[in-house]
């Protein structure tokens, strides 16, 4: 009995092995036959289509702007040349003034005593030269006959002399005190606009106080210093024509300034002066250039940058959205032959609006990638859209 239930037992066992070897024998054969279907990123990928652009030569003017400093062609502290107290202020701040006319007005009355003292000594001394010459006139025909010595008419003629020195002397002294009782108005020497005024009517003024009375600014012409570094003086040297810096200024291009806000200044000027020596402190050499500034727009204090222009023949330009930047170089895809793409090194010297300026790394005629770049490898294929292939020369056409 146990034997027939045994052998019942084994016919079961094997029905589930059977079962369970056909479930995987199923498995498998469905998993290969999936594995066998063609996935869509086992096919061929189509080359990308992307735009291109032929790189020609063109003449070009890069700008390079510098920090700038604004002073009037004549900028002056006006101080006084005598003491006092401030006796009348005649001009408001800001005013524009003519060439002599009175500014402030020192306390004058002891520079008239004084003159008057002066002038009184100066009337003595005359006194003195009148009595000197009757002594002298007295004495000449005593001497002629004798009665008296000669040595006594010398004397006499020697204080004739001293009392004439006294006058002159003494004319000086008026002099002086007429200089001083002037220099109580004090006047402005140039034509311009007057500055702040720190000290009011009855302040106490002397030729000593490091304070000034006020600036004068002749602004007219105004002067816009700004500072090149040796790298940047050298490739000035080496761009513009002439021997010298000196003679360098006479062929450099009218320079542009730009103000607050990056509105240009609608006059153009010219530099006309490089300075002799190197700042040491800065490593810098300052240059001038001056602008007409007959509206008065300008004034001593201002700030700004000079836009100096520099003129490129046979360049070649590459807009800068066309270029990859990887470890401070710049790269662009150049499309060769076979459609293949090629990334190579530029050298840029300047810009032009969106532009780059090329120096070396290709050549007019040659193909770039315009944009996708960010997806490119070296060697890519890909189908160049030549509906743009003029971009290049339209872009360098509105620069």
């Amino acid at each position: 009995m146990n034997t027939i239930y045994n052998f019942f037992n084994s016919l079961k066992t094997v029905k589930r092995f059977n079962q369970t070897k056909f479930l995987i024998v199923f498995l498998v054969t469905g998993a290969s036959f999936v594995g066998c279907k063609p996935s869509p990123e086992s096919a061929a990928a189509a080359p990308p289509v992307l735009p291109v652009s032929v790189v020609n030569e063109s003449e070009q003017t890069t700008f390079t702007e510098y920090p700038a400093s604004i002073q009037g062609s004549v900028d002056i502290d006006v101080r006084p040349q005598v003491s006092g107290y401030i006796q009348k202020v005649l001009v408001n701040e800001g005013a524009y003034v003519a060439a002599g006319q009175t500014l402030f007005e020192i306390n004058s009355q002891p520079y008239k005593e004084a003159l008057n003292n002066a002038k009184a000594s100066m009337h003595t001394a005359e006194a003195a030269v009148l009595n000197a010459q009757l002594e002298v006139d007295k004495l000449t025909p005593l001497v002629q006959n004798k009665v008296v010595s000669d040595y006594q008419l010398k004397t006499a003629k020697t204080s004739y002399k001293i009392a004439q020195a006294n006058v002159e002397q003494a004319r000086a002294s008026v002099a002086s005190a007429q200089i001083n009782l002037g220099y109580t108005n004090v006047k402005a020497t140039v034509n311009g606009y007057i500055g702040l005024i720190p000290k009011k009517q009855g302040s106490l003024v002397s030729p000593a106080d490091q304070t000034a009375l006020t600036q004068l600014s002749d602004i007219k012409e105004v002067h816009v210093y700004f500072a090149l570094a040796e790298e940047d003086f050298n490739i000035f040297n080496t761009n513009y024509s002439g021997k010298t810096p000196a003679d360098r200024i006479k062929y450099l291009p009218p320079v542009e300034l730009v103000l607050a806000g990056n509105s240009v200044y609608p006059i153009k000027g010219r530099i006309d002066m490089i300075n002799g020596q190197f700042d040491k402190n800065t490593g810098a050499i300052t240059l001038r250039a001056t602008f007409h500034n007959t509206n008065g727009n300008l004034r001593s204090g201002n700030t700004g940058k000079i836009r100096l222009g520099l003129k490129h023949d046979n360049v070649l330009l590459v807009p800068q959205s066309a270029t990859l930047e990887m470890q401070d170089k710049v790269f662009v895809f150049a499309l060769h032959k076979d459609n293949k793409v090629n990334k190579i090194p530029i050298t840029v010297i300047g810009k032009s609006g969106t532009n780059y300026l090329i120096k070396d790394g290709l050549k007019s005629g040659d193909q770039i990638v315009l944009s996708g770049l960010d997806r490119l490898q070296e060697g890519q294929v890909i189908e160049p859209q030549k509906s743009v292939a003029k971009v290049a020369t339209q872009l360098s056409n509105k620069n």
